[in-house]
């Protein structure tokens, strides 16, 4: 099993910008990737971006290219994610993801309001 505690939400204006975390523990090993995801109120979750645990590479949505930036500590086992130039429509719950070879693990969420 591998745990998920995610910090850094708030309440920031347009423009401005927010940092979130997402520690991993428990069998942290079996992880190959990591990810963040983003839910709004009354639409699907959707996906924001996704980073491979050994080699790195990102994946980003349109919607968010150019504006955040997902990364990693290793030695922590922990995912940030780098959210710039906010926008209203960026408001949801973010949710982050961790896939082993196995299943995925869900955190239980953090909220990003952004007001205009």
């Amino acid at each position: 099993q591998v745990q998920l505690v995610e910090s850094g939400g708030g309440l920031v204006q347009a423009g401005g910008s927010l940092r979130l975390s997402c520690a991993a523990s428990g069998r942290t090993a079996s992880i190959y990737a990591m990810g963040w995801f983003r839910q709004a109120p009354g639409k699907e979750r959707e996906f924001v971006a996704t980073l491979s645990w050994s080699g790195g590479s990102t994946n980003y949505a349109g919607s968010v290219k150019g504006r955040f930036t997902i990364s990693r500590d290793n030695a922590k086992n922990t995912v940030y994610l780098q959210m710039n130039s906010l926008k209203p429509e960026d408001t949801a719950i973010y949710y982050c993801r961790a896939t082993d070879f196995g299943r995925h693990y869900w955190g239980q969420g953090t909220q990003v309001t952004v007001s205009s």
